[in-house]
Parts: structure tokens; sequence; C-alpha cells
């Protein structure tokens, strides 16, 4: 995150180090889940990368995009139906929409929502069910 400072022969060091921090608290996002980090998972030939987008209690729709990417299979993954987000206190929330790729092919890739209520989880999972896959793939997020 770029961080501006001005310099001014005649102002205090205190000043420049208010008017320098003042201006990165304005350049930072005000969720507290933003800087959650991108994730992947290779499995069976196939691999899913699933990076946050919109988490946080300011967001009442969270938003993951989702990259599924294959040489050697069909996915026909329906993400509406086979994603589950987990919170800390045990709420299992279905996704309420699919912006992306329909099934089929090499290469999907689209942004996955679920709508999120209060109270805010301290942690996450994201568990993605895969059609031939013995296990879930499951991402998980701390705040």
């Amino acid at each position: 995150m770029p961080t501006v400072s001005f310099a001014f022969r005649s102002a205090p060091a205190r000043v420049l180090v208010v008017l320098s921090l003042s201006l990165t608290l304005m350049a930072a996002p005000f969720s507290v889940h933003a800087q959650a980090a991108a994730q992947a998972s290779v499995q069976d030939g196939v691999t899913v990368k699933v990076t946050p987008k919109a988490v946080g209690a300011d967001n009442a729709r969270w938003q993951f995009a989702i990259v599924l990417d294959t040489h050697s299979s069909d996915l026909s993954d329906d993400l509406m139906t086979t994603a589950t987000l987990i919170t800390a206190d045990g709420r299992e929330i279905k996704p309420v929409a699919w912006t992306g790729a329909a099934p089929g092919g090499h290469h999907r890739e689209g942004l996955l929502e679920f709508a999120m209520t209060a109270p805010w989880p301290s942690a996450i999972a994201l568990k993605l069910l895969r059609p031939g896959e013995a296990a879930p793939r499951v991402f998980r997020w701390q705040f």
C-alpha cells in the first residue's frame, strides 16, 4: 500500500509523522478481513484457487474469486450446490450467486457470493465438494 508523505522544512517531525500516518490510514481498506490471502489446492490434476475479494463486517455479501484449471478432465462442478462456507461458530452458509463460466471445459473462473450476517466470524472455511474426489477441498482463513 503506497504511503505519501510531504516534507516541509519548517514543520516539526511530529506533524510529518501524523500526516504520513493519516494518509496511510485513509488509503487502507475499511474491511478488517480485506487482506485475506489467496489459497490454492492441486489434486487429481485439477488446480483450484480461491481468493477472498469482499469479506468483512462492512460487506453483507462475501465474495470469493474461484479459478479451476486442468488439462485432464472436464470441470463440471456446480459450485452453487457443492460449495459451503463454514463459520467458526458452526454456521453453514450456501452460496447465493455464481457469476462466471458455466460447467464444462478445462478452465473456469468466476465470483462466488455468500450472504453473511452478524455475528461476523473470527474464522471461516470454504468447503468445495468436487465430482469424483473422495474428500472436499477446504480453504481456511482466520481473522
